[in-house]
């Protein structure tokens, strides 16, 4: 009886151990993600089913970083490219340097100048990027991260990869997804956040 009662213990320990803050956040921000990929919601997946090809790595704090801010000044709206040929308006707005899997590595951050017309995005900010990942375990076409300016604080910004997620393009075809500059390709593998889709299409 006693063995049964230790090993009833040493699971419940494991399993508080497990759900941690950041994973049940991490778990909550995923599950609110896949419903906004459904078409009833505006996204690509059309059959709820599908949602089960939706992977993701496992939590991993270590990819949840700190990056020092560099603003842009003046810098010129440009057209960025997408998949579907068309291009999209942007401007950089920051050069963003940070330590990743202990090598240095920078990314710049840009504002597309279409989405913060609109009043609920107006401090939105759009970082593209790919990693060694690429076209393996994650997306070929490159992964994004979504940002708000309110998150620089003191000249820095957290970047958690954990929330690395794919362009639709990665669902389906015809969706205008910017393509990620080459200056924003990680020389490291982001073993975070989105997996490539499971499903051809």
């Amino acid at each position: 009886m006693r063995f049964f009662i230790v090993l009833l213990t040493s699971l419940l320990t494991t399993a508080a151990v497990a759900q941690t803050p950041f994973d049940v956040q991490l778990a909550k921000h995923r599950e609110t993600y896949k419903k906004d990929l459904l078409a009833t919601s505006g996204g690509p997946i059309s059959e709820e089913g599908d949602l089960a090809y939706v992977q993701f790595y496992a939590p991993d704090s270590t990819y949840r970083v700190t990056a020092t801010v560099e603003r842009i000044p003046n810098a010129e709206p440009f057209e960025m490219p997408t998949y579907n040929g068309k291009t999209r308006s942007h401007v950089a707005y920051a050069l963003l340097t940070f330590n990743l899997n202990g090598k240095p590595q920078k990314l710049t951050l840009y504002r597309n100048l279409n989405v913060i017309r609109i009043p609920e995005y107006r401090d939105y900010l759009f970082l593209p990027f790919k990693d060694t990942s690429s076209g393996k375990e994650t997306y070929g076409g490159g992964r994004y991260l979504d940002l708000r300016t309110g998150e620089i604080q003191n000249g820095h910004v957290t970047l958690d990869f954990n929330k690395a997620y794919n362009p639709y393009c990665a669902f389906k075809e015809g969706y205008p997804c910017p393509i990620p500059p080459k200056t924003n390709v990680l020389t490291v593998a982001v073993e975070a956040g989105e997996k490539a889709y499971g499903k051809d299409h």
